[in-house]
């Protein structure tokens, strides 16, 4: 199972949450660690501006930090984490359990649930991102989307190389690792990791992942 730790996709050095992260547990079941912590925390409040136009469900339980521009008519529901100087943009739905650290975009029509955005990752235009993580500096093209349920309703395994590893999940999007860069209209389908530094052009449909098993330099 080492091959399914998170540190084979991100640093997490500078992650504020990295506790979420357990050395050893293949990353799928942070998940669950999202869920209670963010059920029980203490929440920091809203330490910027909030225009009138955007509506707050569940707000004491929903932080956002300093410098964040939450534009009019976006949708944030709690328990939610937004970090510093991050920008939500008109038209965004934020559904609960979102985690993000600092300088992360959720733009126009992106709709975001169950999912951690590290430092400076951007889903700025028409994105779904769903039980997912995107590493530091990922940025999802315009109308690339997480897809996180298969269409039997079966659960879903995670393939490297040949071998298949059972989940236990029936939701689960991908893990998208550091400095990736997501073309426009791409749909990654459920389960699928993708190594630091990848690249996914154009109007791809991905069903595998881009790792194998015995890599060790990811």
């Amino acid at each position: 199972m080492d091959s399914l730790c998170f540190d084979r996709f991100f640093d997490l050095k500078s992650f504020g949450y990295s506790f979420l992260f357990e050395s050893g547990q293949p990353f799928w079941s942070v998940f669950e660690r999202l869920k209670r912590y963010l059920d029980t925390c203490s929440y920091n409040g809203i330490d910027c501006e909030i225009p009138p136009s955007v509506t707050l469900k569940n707000v004491s339980k929903i932080s956002i930090g300093e410098g964040t521009i939450v534009e009019e008519g976006a949708y944030i529901q709690g328990p939610s984490i937004i970090g510093r100087d991050c920008h939500v943009r008109h038209g965004s739905y934020i559904r609960p359990y979102l985690l993000t650290g600092d300088r992360c975009v959720i733009g126009h029509a992106t709709e975001t649930k169950c999912s951690i955005f590290l430092h400076d990752a951007k889903a700025a235009h028409f994105n779904y991102i769903g039980d997912s993580i995107l590493g530091n500096d990922v940025n999802m093209g315009a109308g690339a989307t997480c897809s996180n349920v298969r269409l039997d309703q079966k659960e879903i395994s995670v393939r490297l190389s040949e071998r298949k590893f059972p989940t236990g999940l029936k939701k689960f999007g991908a893990l998208i690792g550091d400095f990736s860069q997501i073309g426009c209209h791409v749909v990654l389908n459920p389960g699928v990791l993708l190594k630091k530094r990848a690249k996914i052009y154009l109007s791809s449909s991905i069903s595998h992942s881009d790792i194998e098993e015995e890599d060790p330099s990811v």
